[in-house]
């Protein structure tokens, strides 16, 4: 392996942090966490850049930090995608088996993705992912490997997810700037998922719940594969508004506060516990009820999980979740988030934070980390699979038609603008 194949970067553009994690791909097939820079993120809002200068001043800090630790430079990154934008949808792509003793091969496969990808999009909108779910050969449904089998018509259905064209190419932009280039972009519940979810949890049916600064995005899978993707536009620094109107405290405060003594269910809370709150304009801090603290917090959690349920119902999957819901992203960090998720969606509820890698994992072992890391294993398994010589896999298949659609779509982004 060359040497700067070995490294993998992860780089999060959050709306509270923007974080950086480098990581170095070992010889027996790891990968090992060797750096880790986070930054005050500036100049995003709910993951769309709003002023350009400052967003490049917040990266290029986080990965200049992340290369200072790993001792390597960073050229490239693999860059999470998040933000009220985002929307998925399922597809199903029909073709015809083409060979004569019709013996499905990779080039039908290919095909029938094709077919599947093809709709019409609104202006301004492009696809981020086509990730295959199952296959039909002829009637049979629930086919994972369709190649070498006999049938006359094949069938796939995929998930395509969609993102906004200038929110995109705004946040490319701006990693361009801080002079480094993007590979590849995931959205962030995907690569989440990657790190903090087991084989037999996406078999069974799981959500994930990735809360963030000022979104929660939710990712379904069943049957390993992924089935519905949906944003909820609140997140953790609605908490810390909150907390800043309520206590009437400076914002910067209020976020110390939620993060020292928040609670998100005022039972947990005893009745003798205070806190000391900052004022505003120069006075003196004030001595409160931790419950009070709690009472804020609790309304603005319980509307988060409602907004969540609503998405899961909406598209039909309150009854396939036998595995519960895994709650990831800085949000998740707030003491009482499970317990009251446990409440209102009466499933079996746990904190989701990075497994899977080696190195300083335990600088990474907090649900704020999922995502970054989480890119990582993404960017590692595309390569693994794809430098599989040998092809019976079905996922090395539809990871090397992933990136071959990515190559089609940045040629035809550099022909539209040249």
């Amino acid at each position: 392996m060359a040497r700067q194949e070995r490294y993998v970067v992860g780089l999060d553009i959050g709306t509270t942090k923007v974080c950086t994690v480098v990581g170095e791909l070992l010889d027996e097939g790891g990968v090992d966490v060797i750096g880790i820079g986070v930054a005050d993120s500036k100049g995003l809002k709910r993951g769309v850049v709003v002023n350009l200068e400052a967003a490049v001043d917040s990266i290029k800090k986080s990965i200049e930090e992340a290369e200072l630790m790993a001792g390597v430079e960073v050229g490239s990154v693999q860059l999470a995608i998040s933000g009220p934008h985002i929307k998925g949808f399922n597809s199903r792509g029909v073709v015809a088996v083409a060979g004569k003793n019709r013996e499905v091969t990779r080039d039908d496969v290919r095909r029938a993705i094709d077919a599947a990808r093809a709709v019409s999009l609104p202006a301004g909108r492009e696809i981020l992912h086509v990730l295959p779910q199952d296959f039909v050969v002829d009637e049979q449904e629930g086919i994972g490997a369709p190649v070498g089998l006999t049938g006359a018509r094949l069938e796939v259905n995929v998930h395509i997810i969609t993102g906004s064209q200038t929110a995109t190419q705004n946040l490319v932009a701006c990693v361009n700037r801080a002079g480094v280039e993007v590979m590849d972009t995931v959205i962030g519940q995907l690569a989440a998922s990657e790190t903090v979810l087991t084989a037999d949890e996406k078999e069974l049916g799981v959500a994930v719940v990735d809360i963030g600064g000022g979104t929660a995005d939710l990712a379904i899978f069943e049957r390993g594969s992924l089935w519905h993707t949906g944003v909820v536009a609140v997140g953790g620094d609605h908490f810390t508004s909150d907390i800043a109107v309520g206590l009437r405290t400076p914002l910067p405060d209020a976020e110390k506060v939620k993060r020292k003594s928040g609670c998100a269910l005022s039972s947990m809370v005893g009745e003798d516990d205070t806190i000391e709150v900052a004022s505003v304009g120069g006075r003196k801090p004030r001595l409160m009820a931790r419950r009070i603290l709690s009472e804020i917090l609790q309304p603005r959690a319980e509307e988060i999980f409602h907004l969540v349920w609503d998405e899961i119902r909406r598209a039909g999957y309150e009854k396939s979740l036998n595995s519960g819901i895994v709650l990831t992203g800085g949000g998740a960090i707030l003491e009482g988030m499970p317990e009251i998720a446990e409440q209102i969606f009466d499933l079996p509820i746990r904190r989701g934070a990075p497994i899977g890698v080696g190195g300083l994992s335990d600088h990474v072992s907090s649900p704020a980390f999922a995502t970054p890391v989480g890119l990582l294993l993404y960017a590692h398994r595309n390569r693994e699979l794809t430098s599989r010589k040998t092809g019976g896999a079905f996922e090395a298949f539809t990871i090397r038609l992933r990136s071959i659609f990515k190559e089609d779509r940045k040629s035809t982004r550099l022909n539209s603008s040249h």
